[in-house]
């Protein structure tokens, strides 16, 4: 089998489908090679450090506040924003303090894309980010579907330091544990930033125009 024929098995084998050269038998993740580094010895300090070095340079905020400051880090995050969205399944409280208009949104009782174009703001939780490369993974609980975290121009992240690891296997590992392999996954590196064909940076062009994270215990 050619090397062409090797990664088109593979990925009709991801996607449950018949494999070619006439072998019918999904591809097992165990046959993959995996000499990678899968873990990283690093510090829960030094894992927050690296992230927020990666995050500045992306031109993202990066704020560290316990807990109990959250909702008023939040509140002054929003500023005077007059209406922001959330998912239902939201912390109870991180929102609570902000004048702004709280829009819920879930999977059984959408907003709208109309309503989402209206709105300053989203907050959401973050399942894990990875120092490394300054990536925060969107998926299930707090996270919310993929379209508020897309369509507002200001997006308020709020990170646990527990849910940091240092590498991107680190990262994936959390995900399968969660089994959120096969949910629908949104990764952020930064604000939303494109370079037209004349090298413009262009901020907001595919998502928010501002992240901000706040990372907390």
């Amino acid at each position: 089998m050619n090397a062409k024929h090797a990664i088109l098995d593979r990925l009709a084998s991801a996607l449950g489908r018949p494999v070619t050269e006439g072998n019918t038998e999904p591809i097992s993740s165990s046959d993959i090679p995996r000499e990678y580094r899968t873990t990283a010895d690093m510090g829960e300090a030094e894992r927050i450090e690296l992230l927020t070095d990666r995050l500045v340079d992306y031109d993202a905020g990066v704020h560290e506040v316990p807990l109990t400051q959250v909702p008023q880090k939040v509140a002054e995050l929003l500023g005077d924003a007059g209406s922001i969205v959330v998912p239902h399944d939201l912390d109870s409280g991180w929102a609570d303090k902000t004048d702004a208009k709280v829009l819920q949104d879930s999977r059984d009782e959408p907003l709208s894309i109309d309503e989402l174009d209206s709105v300053d703001a989203v907050v959401t939780g973050a399942t894990v980010a990875i120092a490394d490369t300054g990536t925060i993974c969107l998926a299930g609980e707090n996270t919310g579907r993929r379209a508020i975290t897309l369509v507002p121009d200001h997006h308020i992240i709020v990170l646990k330091k527990k849910d940091i690891c240092t590498i991107v296997p680190e990262g994936v590992a959390v995900l399968e544990e969660r089994g959120l392999t096969t949910s629908p996954q949104t990764w952020v590196s930064g604000p939303s930033a494109s370079v037209d064909i004349e090298f413009q940076r262009v901020a907001g062009v595919h998502g928010p125009r501002t992240l901000d994270v706040i990372i907390t215990d």
